[in-house]
């Protein structure tokens, strides 16, 4: 799962307008589409890191992102365009931005679905960040489930084995990316006030515009196929907003949220198609260890955050 996948913490998730209608199969059905554009970005991604240099590849991913979202927001821009909190909206966007370019770095190097675990990590982290960071409270039963989690990273990384160089460096560059897009979700729940349309503009705005400055030096003129493959990028990703927006307005986060695991099934598929790579065994068992740790810990947290909820209702 990439910078672009959600976090499983149900603060992160709660939609900054009233739920549409409780359609939980048609939330379902939005949160899984959001997995195949979100996957099918990464692959896309993957793919063009073949033929162009890093900062174009981020850039593409960035810039006609911005054009589909401006698109979605049609003659709302002007107003989507005007945040709350505009230093904590660019901060996401820093954050998303090193969290694109480690990811985009790391699944250069490995196959896709053992990149798509390892970012698993990301609401496992955000938990332990919340701790620090925001002052959260866990409990032994969290604790054991975030140990859990990281037992799954070390099956599927295997430190304790002889790695080829180009397979280690792209697991630090993953490990990196699961870290900033922690801090990314974290920051997210600053700004979960503003209209989700807005944080996807800054986002999309503002990544293009830095990676724009940088984009001179590292330019290579694509054929038909790369600007292909480029606007696809942008629109893999702004279509995935778009859609898991629509998921959390149409249903509860806890129904829809896990359904986000099955991101692992469409990087297996299109890595299998693309490269001929399919995940190893350590690499399944590591991802059920991950899986499992994350849903427990999301329903965990939902569970303490209602009794919480209960208590002050009471009093």
């Amino acid at each position: 799962m990439t910078s672009e996948a959600p976090d499983l913490h149900p603060d992160q998730v709660k939609p900054a307008a009233p739920v549409l209608q409780d359609n939980r199969v048609r939330g379902i059905l939005y949160m899984m589409a959001t997995m195949v554009c979100f996957i099918s970005l990464d692959t896309i991604m993957k793919y063009s890191l073949e033929h162009y240099s890093l900062v174009q590849v981020t850039w593409a991913r960035f810039f006609f992102a911005s054009v589909f979202a401006a698109l979605i927001c049609g003659r709302r821009l002007p107003e989507l365009a005007r945040s709350s909190v505009p230093g904590v909206q660019l901060t996401r966007t820093v954050l998303l931005m090193t969290t694109t370019g480690l990811f985009n770095a790391g699944v250069s190097r490995l196959p896709l679905a053992t990149a798509t675990t390892i970012m698993f990590l990301t609401p496992i982290i955000v938990t332990m960040m919340s701790i620090a960071v925001l002052g959260e409270k866990v409990g032994l039963r969290r604790w054991l489930g975030i140990a859990v989690g990281f037992m799954g990273a070390l099956i599927v990384v295997r430190p304790w084995e002889s790695l080829e160089a180009s397979f280690a460096t792209g697991v630090l560059f993953l490990l990196a990316a699961a870290f900033t897009n922690a801090s990314y979700q974290i920051a997210t729940r600053q700004v979960r006030f503003d209209d989700p349309l807005t944080s996807l503009l800054f986002t999309a705005a503002g990544g293009a515009l830095v990676s724009s400055i940088l984009l001179p030096a590292h330019w290579q003129t694509p054929d038909l196929f790369g600007w292909c493959l480029m606007v696809g990028s942008g629109f893999a990703g702004a279509l995935g907003h778009f859609f898991i927006i629509r998921a959390f307005r149409y249903a509860p986060a806890s129904v829809v949220a896990p359904f986000s695991y099955t991101s692992l099934v469409w990087a297996t598929l299109f890595g299998f198609l693309i490269w001929g790579q399919l995940p190893d065994t350590p690499t399944w068992i590591g991802a059920g260890f991950i899986v499992c740790a994350g849903l427990y810990i999301f329903f965990r947290e939902r569970e303490v955050k209602q009794r919480v909820s209960a208590d002050d209702t009471a009093d």
